[in-house]
């Protein structure tokens, strides 16, 4: 297990907000992550959330704008902010477009040159991470959830369906529910995993969901004013593949809302007590 470089802690809500460093073997390159961890965790081992970020994020995003470490510091529960994609080796074109390469690897393990050397975030984030949050901080495995916004809500949603052994609990805020069928889906799955639309299906969380149901219920928060609704994340497709799976899914529609941090904001709360409820 690889050892972690701390870059910063900062003492909040009583316990510790830290920004940390190491050496990923899934990803072959260094990568960041932020965890906060109450101070419950200093008496004894808490559930842990993971927290899959959006299009252009990294590990501040969130810690930063969502406001979460204070209703995480009442309920007991650790929070993980990894990054969204490998920084370095850099790779040819990796930053020419905000929603591909940088700050845009889709949680999804690439099969296609020069990606699949380094871009092996659904590896890192459902094996790696975990493995090396559990060597480091007081997280309880068996208690274990992972929720996400828009790209990081499909990674979650994808996360959950295919490691059920990992992952006990699941939400997301706006997500991109069917990447097959939407421009970013497109983009990043050809690009990541070729031309084969069969391969696809393994990162689509309304194919997966459809084919088996997650084992709890699985909370979805969308905002009406959302820019990307129609286009991009399309919720009621996940929607469809739950009733035709029996999956339980509470999908909430709040009007007006749009796509950024103040409707994170807004509800963040109700995800987090969703996660404490079936964590325990």
């Amino acid at each position: 297990m690889s050892t972690i470089e701390t870059l910063a802690e900062h003492v909040c809500f009583g316990g510790t907000q830290g920004f940390y460093r190491h050496a990923s073997s899934a990803v072959a390159g260094p990568m960041r992550f932020a965890v906060f961890a109450p101070a419950q965790a200093r008496q004894r081992k808490l559930p842990v959330l993971f927290y899959l970020a959006g299009l252009t994020c990294t590990e501040e995003t969130f810690t930063i704008k969502a406001g979460a470490q204070r209703v995480a510091a009442e309920l007991g529960l650790i929070l993980v902010m990894p990054d969204t994609s490998p920084r370095e080796p850099q790779l040819p074109g990796d930053r020419d477009n905000w929603d591909f390469g940088q700050g845009a690897g889709f949680y999804v393990d690439a099969t296609q040159s020069p990606w699949r050397s380094h871009y092996r975030m659904f590896s890192y984030v459902t094996q790696e991470l975990p493995e090396l949050i559990d060597a480091h901080f007081a997280t309880d495995h068996k208690r274990r959830g992972v929720f996400g916004h828009s790209m990081g809500g499909h990674g979650a949603l994808v996360a959950a369906l295919r490691r059920p052994d990992v992952f006990k609990s699941c939400s997301a805020f706006a997500p991109i529910s069917a990447p097959m069928e939407c421009p970013w889906g497109h983009k990043a799955l050809g690009n990541y995993l070729g031309a084969d639309r069969a391969a696809w299906s393994a990162y689509d969380a309304s194919q997966l969901m459809r084919a088996k149901p997650f084992g709890r219920e699985i909370l979805v928060d969308q905002g009406l004013g959302d820019k990307f609704l129609t286009e991009q994340l399309k919720p009621e497709l996940l929607e469809a593949a739950a009733t035709a799976s029996g999956q339980k899914l509470t999908l909430r529609r709040h009007a007006g809302y749009d796509h950024g941090y103040y409707f994170i904001q807004s509800f963040v709360a109700d995800h987090l007590a969703h996660h404490a409820k079936q964590l325990g």
